[in-house]
């Protein structure tokens, strides 16, 4: 990807946030994560010239290699992808700046202990399966403020920041809309346990996730095209 190309796509992108952002609020601020897991190095650095600082891998390995070979730019590493058990050292070690995909009390728990036995902390967002689709992972809607509130309860190690969820997976805008307005209901209960991020929306949802009230979202094909 050409250095022109990511100022063009970078500015459309932030063009389209910024319209959707207003059309309901002056004061709300919307973080783009851009997901990586499709491009290389080079690509990352030639968007990071351009202006994104925020990145997200889906794979931890990935997520490893990538964060240690830029290790010299600035960037802020997000990882977005379902975790394995066996995974999770991995993940510790390399010290993400949020992992948005945590799914499960189970998970949340496997990973607090693995976090007190290194003495660490990590940042999490509970993934809400708001769309109620057998192949989205996350906690159920209707678990979801117990679930927060337990493992805010029994997991130290984990900082809770907020929520996320991945739309619909159906042509009905309606439907869409109605799966990020659940999460963002959630997650209006929860700012005061000290949610603070609503991560939905991708290159195919954004707007409509920003109008629901979407405050972080994730996307790779809208900033890498070339």
């Amino acid at each position: 990807m050409k250095k022109e190309q990511a100022v063009e796509n970078l500015d459309t992108l932030i063009t389209n946030v910024e319209a959707a952002r207003l059309s309901i609020s002056d004061h709300l601020i919307v973080k783009i994560v851009a997901i990586s897991k499709y491009n290389s190095q080079e690509d990352i650095q030639t968007l990071y010239e351009a202006g994104q600082r925020a990145y997200g891998e889906n794979k931890v390995q990935d997520l490893k290699e990538k964060s240690e070979n830029l290790d010299d730019f600035p960037l802020e590493w997000h990882f977005v992808g379902r975790l394995q058990k066996n995974k999770i050292n991995n993940l510790i070690d390399i010290a993400p700046s949020l992992f948005q995909s945590l799914d499960s009390l189970e998970l949340a728990l496997e990973l607090n202990k693995k976090l007190a036995v290194k003495n660490k902390k990590m940042n999490c967002l509970l993934q809400i399966n708001s769309a109620h689709e057998k192949s989205k992972a996350g906690v159920k809607p209707e678990d979801a403020i117990s679930i927060y509130n337990e493992i805010i309860e029994n997991c130290p190690n984990i900082v809770l920041k907020g929520v996320m969820s991945i739309g619909a997976h159906v042509e009905d805008e309606n439907k869409i809309k109605r799966s990020f307005e659940l999460t963002k209901n959630i997650f209006d209960s929860l700012v005061d346990k000290g949610a603070r991020y609503c991560s939905m929306g991708m290159s195919s949802d954004y707007e409509l996730a920003i109008k629901s009230g979407s405050n972080m979202i994730r996307v790779g094909s809208s900033l890498f095209k070339d």
